[in-house]
Formats: C-alpha cells, sequence, structure tokens
C-alpha cells in the first residue's frame, strides 16, 4: 500500500483529505497525478516551472486541474479535493459546496419573498 503524500497545508486539512478518500473508498495507487504548465499571473516563475496538478482516477475516468497557486504542492491537494467532489457528485452524494449552494438559494428566495410583500403592500391605496 502506498502512503498518502503530504502537502503544504495543514495537517488538519490533510486529515480531512484523507477521510474524504476513505469515505468514498478511494486508493491513492487508483489516482493519476501530472505536473502541466499554469496559465495567469505569476510571470517568470510559471513560464518556468510545471506548477499546475492533474489528477485523474483511474477507475471512473474522472478529472480534476489545479494550477490556482504558486505552489505545486498546494495545486496537488486543491486538486485531489476538487476531483473527491466531482466522484461525489457522480455518485450522487452531496458535496461540501451543495450545502453552501443551499443556503445561498434560501436566502435569496427569502430576500425575494420579503421584497416581493413589500411591494404589494405599498401598491394597495
Amino acid at each position: 500500500m502506498a502512503t498518502s503524500p503530504t502537502f503544504a497545508v495543514s495537517p488538519q486539512k490533510q486529515q480531512a483529505l484523507l477521510a474524504r478518500m476513505i469515505e468514498l473508498n478511494i486508493r491513492e495507487e487508483d489516482i493519476e497525478e501530472r505536473f502541466v504548465r499554469s496559465s495567469g499571473k505569476g510571470g517568470q516563475h510559471l513560464n518556468k516551472t510545471s506548477s499546475a496538478a492533474q489528477v485523474r482516477h483511474l477507475p471512473t475516468g474522472i478529472e480534476a486541474r489545479c494550477g490556482r497557486e504558486r505552489s505545486q504542492s498546494l495545486n496537488r491537494f486543491l486538486a485531489r479535493r476538487e476531483l473527491l467532489e466531482k466522484i461525489a457528485r457522480s455518485r450522487g452524494l452531496p458535496g461540501s459546496d451543495d450545502e453552501k449552494v443551499a443556503k445561498l438559494r434560501k436566502q435569496k428566495n427569502r430576500r425575494n419573498r420579503r421584497s416581493t410583500s413589500k411591494l404589494q403592500n405599498t401598491d394597495t391605496p
């Protein structure tokens, strides 16, 4: 069994990632990792290094790519986290951003109801 890689993040975040992998029954051996050139701001540093991480879950073929940060280690972590979210969504499981989206949708509906009721109250003579 391969050891789990270490990333430039807090130990709590690494443990959370490992726990999510166990929860989804994904092994490190099932993940293929490549490094490619990033794009965007960063100048000469980005042009000289391959800091973007591209990961693929071999059994499902689902891919995720992250080149958001200048650090290769941080991009590896973020790409894995994104990959796990994609796999969870493909299996019909709720993701971490699903809760945020539901909360925002609920707030928007509440605001809409409030504004509609205010308009109706001002329209009546």
